[in-house]
């Protein structure tokens, strides 16, 4: 179609702007919340496009929104910028090798994903402007999606109720249509409390709350055998009581993350750990406390979206990735394990190649073995406003989530043909849907169909608050 064409040929042309801008972010790896200085650099993009600009977006310092055009449906699209602690990792090499010891890094791709959604945001808000079309093209700067779940306080805050549809996309082995399926899931922190005394001396006078916590953990361990199969809990000590191993630990706190396929299966298992510990409470002597840190609900679907995108990808076909991008992606391949290239194709329902080290295809929609799903606060907006996710080719063939590996492959120029090819896509759906409201008439009465008797329960309950740092970092 030629206004597909005509957006990916914008998209194509800004695309070395925002490839620095994915750049710039990657050298400056923010965690949950501090994501101070690449939201700085998203906020200068979108000034130099002419966006009008929202900060501080649901009392989120780090959060951002940008709108241009007028009248018209809302069409937004999401962008994430946010590293993960410990995966400080040099660019570009097959070989672990930190920048800074116990520094953060780019591990799930946010560098991309980021600046992928505004180049495609951009390149709509160019292509209305030159053929006179109504309708206001959002881009949403989003912290803190690994384990802060920022779009479920921004659904909370009602950012997104005048939303019409929500574009998105996540760096990954291969390129198509992302299958609408994801984890609900609550981060919990359980906080028990016993009383101290010397453990040799006076042993029987102590109560321990370390204790608690490791039956807690047993009882857990125990329950999995009782769940669904497709659910999902983890567990790390944060506070162990102390280290003197002759003093009976007065308090410790388990952190808890629980998922789960739907939110009502959700909160029946995140009740069931509960019960666990206050039975481990019980048995030590204890008092336990528990407190919502947050939360996110599984993605839900729609059709029409889903189907509209991914005729867009095929129109435009695969990533074109050169010789030198698949030597580069080969060397990477080398430090992964067979069963970790077996499990990328399998994620996406695609037998394995041998010798295939970058993405040649568009992987067929509903693809995957839906088991290998991890959670998305994505999925809370898809809840509150029809939404359509999709997967960019970024990085070599069975490179490990959250990896140093990952890290390493942000700025090599696969990734950014693969985060220009994401944004051709998002841009081209976006017009399409802008050229013919008819079809955001249809996909919003799918999306109510779906959701007819499931009453939406925001995950993150109105009382918590999001874990902001306390000082705002330069």
């Amino acid at each position: 179609m030629p206004a597909r064409k005509e957006v990916w040929d914008i998209v194509q042309h800004k695309s070395k702007v925002f490839a620095d801008l994915s750049d710039k972010v990657w050298a400056l790896p923010e965690i949950n919340y501090e994501e101070f200085q690449s939201s700085a650099a998203h906020v200068e993009a979108l000034t130099a496009e002419g966006f009008r600009i929202n900060r501080d977006v649901a009392d989120l310092p780090t959060a951002i929104m940008g709108e241009a055009g007028e009248g018209g449906p809302v069409i937004a699209i999401l962008g994430e910028y946010d590293a993960l602690p410990g995966l400080s990792q040099e660019a570009g090499i097959a070989e672990q090798r930190a920048v800074e010891n116990g520094g953060h890094g780019h591990g799930c791709g946010h560098n991309l994903l980021g600046a992928g959604a505004l180049l495609a945001a951009a390149a709509v808000k160019d292509y209305l402007q030159r053929k006179g079309l109504a309708g206001r093209i959002r881009y949403y700067g989003c912290p803190a999606e690994e384990g802060g779940s920022s779009k479920g306080f921004m659904v909370r805050a009602g950012v997104f109720d005048d939303v019409d549809i929500a574009i998105s996309w996540h760096p990954a082995a291969f390129a198509g249509v992302n299958n609408p399926v994801s984890l609900a899931c609550n981060e919990i922190l359980f906080h028990f409390s016993g009383r101290a005394s010397h453990a040799a001396s006076s042993p029987h006078l102590g109560r321990s709350a370390l204790d608690a916590v490791e039956l807690m953990n047993v009882g857990v361990n125990y329950l999995r055998e009782h769940m669904p199969p497709t659910a999902r809990i983890h567990y790390a000590i944060t506070d162990a009581g102390g280290v003197a191993p002759n003093v009976v630990q007065a308090r410790a706190t388990v952190r808890y993350l629980v998922r789960a396929r739907s939110l009502p299966e959700l909160n029946e298992l995140v009740d069931r750990v509960k019960d666990v510990a206050k039975g481990a409470a019980l048995m030590t002597g204890t008092t336990a406390r528990n407190e919502i840190i947050s939360g996110d609900a599984n993605l839900v679907g729609n059709t029409l979206l889903e189907t509209l995108m991914h005729e867009n990808a095929m129109e435009l076909g695969p990533p074109q990735f050169d010789d030198a991008d698949r030597d580069t992606a080969s060397k990477f391949q080398e430090t992964f394990s067979a069963e970790e290239i077996k499990a990328s194709y399998s994620r996406f329902g695609l037998k394995v190649r041998k010798g295939v080290a970058l993405c040649d295809l568009i992987f067929p929609p509903e693809s995957g073995d839906g088991l290998s799903v991890g959670s998305t606060d994505v999925g809370t907006v898809s809840w509150v406003v029809p939404t359509v996710q999709m997967r960019g080719a970024t990085y070599a063939i069975g490179t490990p989530g959250h990896s140093w590996q990952l890290v390493a492959q942000g700025k090599l120029p696969a990734a950014h043909k693969g985060m220009t090819h994401a944004a051709k896509i998002m841009a081209s759906t976006a017009i399409d849907l802008f050229a013919d409201p008819a079809l955001i008439v249809d996909a919003r009465a799918d999306h109510k169909e779906r959701l007819e008797g499931t009453p939406f329960v925001n995950p993150i309950p109105d009382d918590v608050m999001p874990s902001l740092p306390a000082v705002r970092l330069s």
